[in-house]
């Protein structure tokens, strides 16, 4: 009901780690679970410039979840930026290529420049849930105000503990988002 991972028993509302844990966004959904093949595709899209794949990941996005995006009523879509070392490496953001490609198919504008990623930290892939969060304090700032806005959605390519969409939620509701909501391609699968 929360993050949108698996549960264990049809009659529980949260996983474990929503049960257990307090998040800053209110509630989110992925397309796929990650596992194979699309962690393989996703890694592709991320680490080896297929970027052609965003326009497939977001049309599955918009089939699966166009309703429910629309019931957020989001007034603006933001990706989870990259900071500017490893966006210069790559030469892209991958959370900003699904961000344009499902503004253009629901016509949400895009706000790329709102939340910049200050700190460079190291891949969150290797660290736990108690790592990640100490890694990712104090990484995101706004970079302007927003004001009063009533509904945000985060992008990004994979939610696994959901640490770093919930510092970008922090920094949101922080600047005045009354709601925040994320879409991820894929979750992990911890109950």
């Amino acid at each position: 009901m929360r993050c949108g991972k698996p549960i264990l028993r049809e009659e529980e509302e949260y996983c474990y780690d929503c049960a257990h844990t307090h998040h800053f966004y209110d509630r989110g959904v992925s397309v796929w679970l990650h596992k194979k093949p699309v962690s393989t595709s996703i890694y592709q899209f991320k680490y080896h410039n297929q970027r052609s794949f965003g326009h497939c990941y977001i049309k599955e996005a918009v089939r699966k979840y166009e309703s429910l995006i629309r019931e957020w009523n989001p007034e603006v879509i933001i990706p989870v930026p990259l900071h500017t070392k490893r966006r210069r490496k790559r030469g892209y953001n991958q959370a900003e290529i699904l961000a344009e490609e499902l503004g253009k198919q629901l016509k949400i504008p895009v706000a790329e420049e709102l939340v910049v990623r200050r700190k460079n930290t190291t891949p969150q892939k290797q660290k736990n849930k108690k790592e990640r969060r100490q890694s990712l304090s104090g990484t995101f700032a706004q970079r302007y105000r927003i004001g009063k806005i009533r509904s945000v959605l985060i992008i990004d390519d994979i939610y696994t503990t959901g640490s770093t969409v919930d510092e970008v939620s922090r920094i949101l509701k922080r600047a005045g988002a009354e709601k925040v909501y994320y879409l991820t391609i894929s979750i992990g699968q911890g109950y």
